[in-house]
């Protein structure tokens, strides 16, 4: 069985940085917390709570120590109360994420109604839009876009795992709800390589296994892109999960992994695929 590893699987440079951040700063004296996940790896957080990192829904009952904003950033309001208490703040924010940030609240302040194309309840999209003043939407396609009121002028920014061709979509429906449109590409061009990559490997392989966090949005596009293509694809997070079953009749198996993904986790699921590819021949 051919095993054909994407070549950009794994850990982002936005995800690199916060993690390095992290792993720095627990080795130093204090308290030391994040302010949720640092990046969405249940595996990483667990490693750093493990050496005294915890990670904290939010600033209730803190009144001192080290605070490590996320690679997904904050919402405006919480950086406030970080400052407020005189915390010292170690700022992880993904810059593209910061970037987005920035054009949110600079459109905000020129007048603009802002639409945010990315999925409300996440929590990099959540912080985007806090730095909004005035009149913010937050769309996840193209037809949720065409629901939108009429305005004047709208400023559209996406969240940085988004795909290119959503973001058009919301574009094109904007170009009819307004009179003046500026948009910002904040995707970032790590995710949309991974995407073109997995679709790629997804149309030579009998078979694709994403690895990454459940709750890591560029991970579970990345096994949405892979089963449109390649409809055996199996998204998990750890190397236990996998079943040998899948691998009945597979002669290639192709294997991506998320921005949030660590490579000692997909060392650990490329020795377990070998494992059952080398029994499957006996």
């Amino acid at each position: 069985m051919r095993i054909i590893l994407a070549k950009q699987a794994g850990f982002c440079f936005g995800v690199k940085r916060a993690t390095q951040i992290a792993f720095e700063a627990a080795g130093k004296a204090g308290k030391t917390f994040t302010l949720g996940p640092i990046i969405h790896s249940p595996q990483v957080v667990q490693k750093l709570e493990e050496m005294g990192v915890k990670a904290l829904e939010n600033l209730a009952g803190i009144d001192g120590g080290t605070i490590i904003i996320r690679s997904h950033g904050a919402a405006s309001d919480e950086l406030e109360e970080a400052v407020r208490k005189e915390l010292d703040i170690l700022d992880a924010t993904c810059p593209f994420v910061k970037k987005a940030q920035e054009h949110v609240k600079n459109l905000s302040n020129s007048g603009y109604d802002v639409v945010v194309v990315g999925d409300a309840d996440h929590p990099e999209v959540q912080g985007i839009v806090s730095y909004a003043s005035g009149k913010v939407y937050v769309v996840a396609s193209g037809e949720e876009a065409m629901r939108l009121p009429k305005m004047g002028k709208i400023g559209v920014v996406a969240q940085t795992t988004q795909s290119f061709e959503n973001l058009r979509h919301v574009v094109d429906a904007c170009l009819v709800k307004g009179g003046e449109i500026r948009v910002f590409h904040t995707i970032c061009d790590a995710t949309a390589v991974r995407q073109e990559e997995a679709k790629k490997l997804a149309s030579q392989v009998d078979c694709m296994v994403v690895i990454g966090g459940y709750n890591s949005a560029n991970t579970k596009r990345l096994a949405e892109v892979s089963a449109e293509i390649q409809p055996r694809t199996y998204h998990i997070e750890m190397a236990q999960q996998l079943d040998p079953a899948w691998f009945q009749g597979v002669d290639s198996v192709g294997i991506t992994a998320g921005a949030s993904t660590p490579k000692w986790i997909i060392d650990e699921v490329l020795e377990q695929i070998e494992t059952i590819a080398r029994d499957k021949n006996h």
